[in-house]
């Protein structure tokens, strides 16, 4: 009972902290899996094992860099991470990884 219990306030601790983002991680779901457990387009790096610096890094270079991440999913990417402010992205990237 103990485990459910510490299970359940884990999750909702995760839950909580990937909602105070504003990042909808739904969105990623598609291509990255919702865990961010796979290669996006079968290219990409496994998101849950970059760090969160990594992930920032890599979010903010879509956004603001030409050419950064020279693949197919740089149109999607660009066009998702550039919704968000730095402060969104950082939140965000501290949801996901390591």
């Amino acid at each position: 009972m103990k485990k459910i219990v510490t299970a359940s306030v884990i999750a909702a601790a995760v839950a909580s902290t990937l909602m105070a983002a504003a990042v909808d991680p739904a969105k990623c779901a598609g291509c990255h899996g919702a865990s961010f457990e796979k290669k996006a387009l079968g290219q990409s790096k496994i998101v849950k094992d970059m760090t969160h610096a990594e992930i920032t890094k890599a979010l903010k270079g879509y956004r603001d860099v030409p050419g950064f991440g020279h693949s197919p999913a740089k149109g999607a990417m660009a066009g998702q991470a550039k919704a968000y402010t730095d402060a969104e992205l950082e939140a965000f990237a501290k949801t996901i990884g390591k």
